[in-house]
């Protein structure tokens, strides 16, 4: 707290901040205005200090002096209200029930009635307030109901003001003082019959549960009830400090009702983050242990949890609503260079990991309760406050040139300067990249995410597995080998295929990471070719040790290697492994560490040629051979399971050569490639000659088995050419089919994600002229209903005087809904009220109509921007709706949102688009928005660096949330094709990066 100091009080400047208190209002405390700065203070006359309060209408009133809730119920001397009586006579029963009921009896009505008052406090006070901090609830039902209403209700305001004013001070006015205030002093009496009765039962039932432990030893029970006054003791003392700082505009929820100076929080408030809800309930558990009982213990637990939930669902949510700043993330604020090089002795850090990640978090946090100043920091503040401190500038550093995309070349009549300054944005994306915390920001394209998933899973399913028998550890090892076999031929060889046909691999990289916009795209294709040569090798690795493990299990040491096949089986098995093995080294030897891993699939720069050599010259897949393994472990176990495996291996791979492989070697090589192997081109050269010294024996026969041959070779011949045409005929005109089939059951997906809501009719459409309501979309920019992604869509409605003022109008997709009569599907948000006072969020309050005075229809205009706008591309239709139900009383459309394709790609083409589509995404918001778009620097970076002039680029953005960055990567995505995650629009945050982005990714992806 403030306290004088010996030389008077000093002069303190109040931070702009808001400062939290426990209560979850962020509450304020008057200073005293006059000071004296290091001269003896001069005796003069007390003068009463007057503290003002404000409405939320803009309404100034002094605030009068109140009372504390035991001083004004229990001192004699102070008048008691209706409502004050009845309090004394609910806490005067619990004392008479308590001294009549049987033990046990009471034990179970204290606990229930105990239940009763914290439910009305954590959830009905909770409810209410919460209401009240949306949208002045409680005010507005005492407006509608007329209570303080001297010509509705006189009899009802008379009794309140007598409720009121007799517990109130000399400086009371009920007349003189606002609605608001008069219904907080209402508010007061009935929070004061909670809180009390709450408190009361609660202490009955621990005394009714009251026992001595046994088998405890003295010196125990001594130490047990120290501790136990010790808490309560403490407790006291918490609450007393506490209300001594927040008074009572705090401990009773003021801010809900209006407002009032600066709140100053010091004492308790430094003792531990909302300590009234904290250390302040240790009574509880002091109580707990005088009683010794675990049923306390307990409820104590219980209810200490209910008042936290009242903390995080009701005091947080009121703080960020009332109080809360909301931060831009993206910004870039360059830091200084003592701030970037700071000296080892320095013991605070003051740009840390936990700093970089906070400045761009989504959610605003909760402010701190104890986020109020001492003396000594409000003086150093005081002190440091005007002090200017010059940004330091440094050289633009030369770009890399941009290779050209087809015949437009990347032109850029803007070189994309480099930073010139440091910011904690740059330096968090360049340190950190999406990494995995415990489980989140898994990704299966990491080969360092899939082996964690790996080892968990192997971890946790060994540790969950029973005493097995023989035969199921047996189906077990042969249902992991056949997964690993299957996923290292046929999932690798699906991923490997769409890395030829479309860049898929590195899209995903280009897609989730961000890379320098200077690196034309090395970057994604180093990453991803990285991850998928760990990826590889572990899968090659993992079918090989399944294989192994089964064939381990399935072998058995024969008894007589003498009789039987016992010994030709290992013999042979040991043949084929070792065939496997040099045949395996040969080609490693060809290939090198590039060819072992498919590095013609990622990296275009090596130099594309053929050469066979070493075993290629006498085989084009000598990877084939990869299934002697697994045929000599089958010899050598005698096992058919790993026979079966062996079959199977041959098939996977055959498959991968015929489906991945091949027409990847015809893409890349095209005619260069060999029409035959030496080993094949060898046994035909056999066979031919064998075929000629049958023909020169055959003697007259020749020329008929000539022609047989001839016949039977064509037919075969033509039957394959035949086939691969009907396949390749198939395939061209299935797939525009199978493209058409799947945008139908996205769409049919959607529209079935947004019938999952309960439709809600009116029953009243007969008092309703249909005709009267009508709905229009104005027009757009454009002059049609044509609206760009992110455009403001405004919507004319004209309803009888008498309307439901709970009437709404809601944006759907056509065809969404099949009736025109009601609606049954969901908005997903995309919805204005016609009246936004008559909503609490989307939960329509009471059904106040207006009676109608005049023939003449009411009229208004909706404007449907930001998160009610539509955020994909498509048809849709406005819809009016009767009463905060479902029926539809007008309806207008359809109307496009659309995305303008790009043309031509060149560097300046592609930014001036951007420069379109994200201040729309951005809402406008010119604090958001680039410089060079007429935007005008958030408040921080205003404040901070004082706007371009200090060296923020023209073309950065910030975000206030996610969802703006995912809108971005919506619309680049219609617009030039190109998909990225809404981390790395965040992490460019800037046109001209992105722009560079989207040339570079279009370069890459060109080929395919």
């Amino acid at each position: 707290m403030l306290r004088p100091s010996p030389k008077g009080l000093r002069k303190r400047t109040l931070s702009t901040s808001p400062i939290m208190h426990d209560d979850g209002c962020a509450k304020l405390q008057r200073l005293t205005r006059d000071a004296i700065v290091d001269e003896p203070v001069k005796p003069r006359p007390v003068r009463e200090e007057v503290v003002w309060g404000k409405t939320p209408d803009g309404q100034v009133f002094r605030v009068p002096t109140t009372h504390d809730v035991l001083t004004a119920l229990f001192h004699p001397a102070y008048t008691k209200s209706h409502l004050d009586i009845l309090n004394l006579s609910l806490l005067g029963l619990q004392l008479i029930l308590f001294y009549f009921l049987p033990r046990g009896v009471s034990k179970r009505f204290f606990l229930l009635y105990f239940v009763f008052w914290r439910t009305a406090y954590n959830a009905g006070l909770g409810w209410i307030l919460t209401k009240q901090s949306k949208k002045r609830w409680i005010v507005r039902e005492i407006q509608r109901l007329g209570w303080l209403d001297e010509t509705r209700r006189p009899a009802r305001r008379r009794w309140i003001r007598a409720q009121l004013a007799g517990k109130m001070g000399k400086d009371y006015s009920f007349d003189d003082l606002p609605l608001e205030y008069n219904t907080w002093l209402l508010f007061r009496q009935l929070v004061d019959v909670i809180l009390l009765n709450d408190f009361l039962a609660y202490c009955m039932f621990a005394f009714a549960s009251f026992r001595v432990p046994e088998g405890l030893s003295l010196p125990v029970h001594v130490l047990r009830w120290i501790g136990g006054i010790s808490l309560i003791v403490f407790n006291v003392w918490v609450k007393t400090e506490a209300h001594n700082v927040v008074k009572d505009y705090g401990w009773y929820w003021g801010d809900c009702f209006f407002q009032r100076g600066a709140l100053v929080f010091d004492g308790v408030f430094e003792l531990a983050p909302h300590p009234m809800y904290s250390v302040g309930y240790a009574g509880y558990y002091g109580l707990s242990l005088i009683v010794g009982s675990y049923p306390v213990l307990f409820v104590s637990l219980t209810a200490h949890a209910a008042q936290f939930a009242f903390l995080i669902f009701f005091e947080n949510p009121h703080i960020e609503r009332m109080y809360g700043k909301r931060k831009p993330i993206a910004v870039r604020k360059p830091l200084l260079p003592d701030e970037i090089t700071k000296p080892r002795e320095v013991k605070a850090r003051e740009v840390s990991v936990s700093d970089m990640y906070h400045e761009d978090s989504v959610c605003d946090s909760t402010p701190s309760v104890t986020e109020g100043e001492t003396a000594s920091e409000s003086e150093l503040e005081t002190e440091t406050e005007t002090d200017d401190v010059p940004t330091p500038r440094s050289q633009p550093k030369r770009s890399r040139e941009l290779p050209a995309i087809g015949v437009a070349a990347v032109v850029s009549s803007r070189q994309p300067e480099g930073r010139q300054q440091v910011s904690q944005h740059d330096l968090y994306h360049k340190y950190f990249r999406r990494d995995v915390v415990i489980l989140q920001n898994i990704d299966l394209l990491r080969s360092s995410d899939v082996m964690l998933v790996l080892l968990i899973l192997y971890l946790g399913v060994a540790s969950c597995l029973p005493t097995l028998s023989h035969r199921t550890t047996l189906v077990l090892h042969f249902v992991h080998a056949c997964a690993w076999c299957t996923f290292h031929s046929f999932g690798l060889g699906l991923l490997l295929r769409a890395q030829s046909q479309s860049k898929f691999i590195v899209r995903h990289f280009l897609k989730n990471y961000h890379y320098p916009s200077n690196d034309n795209g090395d970057g994604a294709v180093q990453e991803a070719f990285t991850n998928w040569k760990a990826i590889y090798n572990m899968s090659l690795c993992m079918t090989y040790i399944s294989l192994g493990g089964l064939a381990w299990k399935t072998y058995s040491w024969p008894e007589m290697w003498s009789e039987g096949d016992a010994l030709l089986r290992h013999t042979l098995g040991a043949l084929f492994i070792g065939l496997h093995a040099w045949a395996a080294r040969e080609s490693y030897d060809v290939l090198g560490v590039f060819g072992w891993f498919y590095g013609d699939f990622f990296a275009e720069d090596f130099p594309a040629h053929l050469e066979y050599t070493g075993i290629f010259r006498y085989l084009d897949n000598p990877e084939l051979m990869s299934g002697a393994s697994f045929l000599g472990l089958a010899l050598i176990s005698g096992s058919k399971l790993v026979g079966f495996l062996a079959v199977m291996r041959f098939v996977s791979h055959w498959w991968f050569l015929k489906a991945v492989e091949n027409p990847h070697m015809r893409k890349l090589y095209g005619e260069s490639l060999r029409k035959e192997a030496g080993f094949v081109k060898v046994i035909k050269n056999a066979a031919t000659k064998n075929a000629l010294l049958l023909e020169s024996r055959a003697g007259r026969h020749a020329p008929d088995i000539r022609r047989v041959a001839k016949e039977v070779k064509g037919t075969f011949d033509k039957v394959f050419e035949e086939t691969a045409d009907v396949v390749e005929e198939f395939l061209a005109k299935s797939k525009p089919k199978i493209s058409e089939v799947m945008q139908e059951t996205k769409v049919l997906l959607q529209q079935s994600r947004e019938r999952l809501i309960i439709t809600r009719v009116a029953n009243d459409l007969s008092s309703c002229d249909i005709a009267k309501y009508k709905l229009s979309i104005l027009p757009s920019q454009s002059g049609n209903k044509r609206f760009h992604l992110g455009e403001p869509i405004r919507v004319q409605w004209q309803a009888p005087l008498g309307h439901s003022r709970r009437d709404w109008v809601g944006i759907y997709r056509v065809a969404a809904n099949k009736s025109t009569l009601v609606t049954r599907t969901s908005t997903f948000g995309k919805w204005l009220p016609v009246h936004d006072e008559e909503w609490d969020g989307d939960v329509p309050l009471s059904n106040h109509r207006v009676s109608p005075k005049s023939l003449e229809p009411e009229t208004g205009t909706l404007t449907f921007q930001g998160s009610t706008l539509p955020w994909n591309v498509g048809q849709y239709e406005v819809r009016y709706h009767h009463d905060g139900k479902y029926n539809v009383l007008s309806l207008d459309g359809p109307f496009e949102v659309y995305v303008e394709k790009h043309g031509s790609l060149d560097f300046d083409s592609v930014r001036e688009r951007l420069a379109h589509i994200v201040p729309l995404c951005l809402d406008n918001d010119p604090s958001l928005i680039p410089l060079s778009c007429g935007g005008t620097g958030t408040a921080e970076t205003s404040s901070d660096m004082g706007g371009a002039a200090d060296g923020r680029d023209s073309d950065d953005f910030t975000f206030w949330s996610e969802e703006q960055a995912k809108r971005i990567s919506t619309a680049i995505e219609e617009a030039f094709d190109v998909e990225y995650a809404p981390e790395v629009i965040m992490a460019d945050a800037n046109l001209t990066a992105l722009a560079k982005r989207i040339l570079v990714s279009k370069q890459l992806l060109v080929n395919s």
